[in-house]
């Protein structure tokens, strides 16, 4: 997660889209779901300049992969250096950038499950190998709108089956994806992958070798893309 307004995240896209980005995130992370809304803007405004949509490449990321014991559990007693004055910071500007970039929908940051995002990142790595680009997305939209929109636990198994059947993905896949130890060698490589790249924080977002990190403003994802 960042405090700064560096990055990007999230969205969809045609067969025609000439511009890729590719971007890290992990489900809860504030400025992932609130990136999100920025890259809508900037989408926005290329339909209006009759510029090609854009395509973005998801890759995953585990945010609190430092806090994660032995035994995969999230150990919220591990010093991570980050006191009440950086978490004040964040809560400051998650009010602002939900605003900036109407983003209402969004709960306040202290009315969110604390949730691990694990499993509902294998389900959709298996999703994304499984399913079509659509129905990735879909999951992947159901996913982050369920956890910063309804404060909902997506670290719970039935609430990750309920979000994966509502885009058409069986129950049964589900569980089988979250009790697969391939798919977590595979999650966990992927983890390790973006590390070696320089990734550091989410959203993290690069184009052609440049990259951007948190929830920057639309012009900011205007400059990567576009170089303007």
């Amino acid at each position: 997660m960042s405090t700064d307004d560096d990055a990007d995240t999230a969205a969809d896209t045609d067969a025609n889209s000439e511009e890729t980005v590719t971007v890290y995130s992990d489900f809860v992370c504030p400025f992932c779901y609130l990136g999100r809304a920025s890259l809508r803007q900037y989408r926005a405004d290329r339909e209006q300049r009759d510029l090609p949509d854009v395509d973005a490449e998801w890759q995953f990321f585990d945010l609190r992969g430092h806090k994660r014991g032995p035994d995969g559990e999230v150990q919220d007693d591990v010093d991570d250096g980050k006191d009440e004055d950086y978490y004040d910071q964040v809560r400051e500007n998650v009010v602002r950038l939900r605003e900036e970039y109407d983003a209402e929908a969004m709960l306040e940051f202290d009315d969110v499950a604390d949730s691990d995002s694990w499993d509902a990142q294998q389900v959709a790595l298996y999703v994304k190998g499984a399913y079509d680009v659509e129905t990735f997305r879909a999951f992947y939209d159901a996913v982050l709108d369920a956890y910063w929109e309804e404060g909902r636990d997506i670290g719970d198994r039935e609430v990750i089956v309920a979000l994966a059947e509502s885009v058409g993905v069986d129950a049964e896949e589900v569980h089988d994806a979250i009790d697969d130890e391939t798919l977590a060698a595979e999650l966990e490589s992927q983890f390790e992958e973006a590390k070696k790249r320089g990734v550091t924080g989410v959203p993290t977002f690069v184009s052609d070798g440049h990259a951007a990190r948190g929830a920057v403003p639309p012009e900011h994802l205007q400059r990567l893309l576009e170089g303007v």
